[in-house]
């Protein structure tokens, strides 16, 4: 009930359409800031010629740091993302961790230290195009809102036993929560929400 309601309100959506290696870095970004944070940062590792996970695992970190500051929390992000490009080039590269199967995928992003859940479900879903549902704090409000909690896994879990199991049905969802909880969440909407009453 709750997707069909998105999908009457928002229709086909392209959300997160870039590069396998651009998504890792991003996913890494993201954390604990604003896209449009993470949008300049990853501007300025364009710019430097740095926006790879070849890239980033050769750059020194100062240099790194200073193109991520927009992102926030740069001197942590930076060793996450040095952290991450080391794995996939230790793995064999990015085609390398195409093939991987996606329990495998997940449980190599995992390993790496500063790769949690959302961030590792973030690469799967819109890096590799693997159907592995992103829990995130607007998909925690918006299942809050009608009642229902649980762990990551637990939430994981109940989304992907309704979605098709298909990537572009993963994030087609995963961006009308974003979409919704952004026009309502974030403006305190609340009485004007749908989703309270579904």
């Amino acid at each position: 009930m709750l997707l069909d309601l998105l999908e009457r309100r928002y229709g086909r959506i392209v959300w997160w359409d870039a590069s396998p290696e651009e998504v890792i870095i991003g996913a890494v970004l993201t954390q604990q800031t604003r896209w449009e944070n993470v949008e300049q940062a990853l501007e300025n590792l364009s710019k430097a010629g740095i926006c790879s996970t070849e890239g980033i695992a050769a750059a020194d970190a100062a240099t790194i740091e200073e193109q991520i500051r927009p992102a926030g929390f740069y001197r942590v992000k930076t060793r996450r993302l040095k952290a991450v490009s080391l794995m996939v080039q230790e793995s064999g590269g990015i085609r390398a961790l195409g093939e991987m199967p996606t329990a495998d995928l997940r449980e190599a992003l995992l390993a790496v230290h500063g790769v949690g859940e959302e961030t590792a479900d973030s690469i799967l879903c819109y890096g590799f195009q693997r159907a592995s549902f992103v829990i995130d704090a607007y998909t925690r409000r918006i299942c809050g809102c009608m009642g229902i909690s649980g762990s990551y896994r637990d939430l994981k879990d109940l989304f992907e036993r309704v979605l098709p199991a298909e990537a572009t049905a993963h994030a087609q969802a995963h961006g009308w929560i974003v979409e919704y909880a952004k026009e309502f969440c974030g403006k305190k909407r609340c009485e004007e929400c749908r989703i309270k009453i579904l």
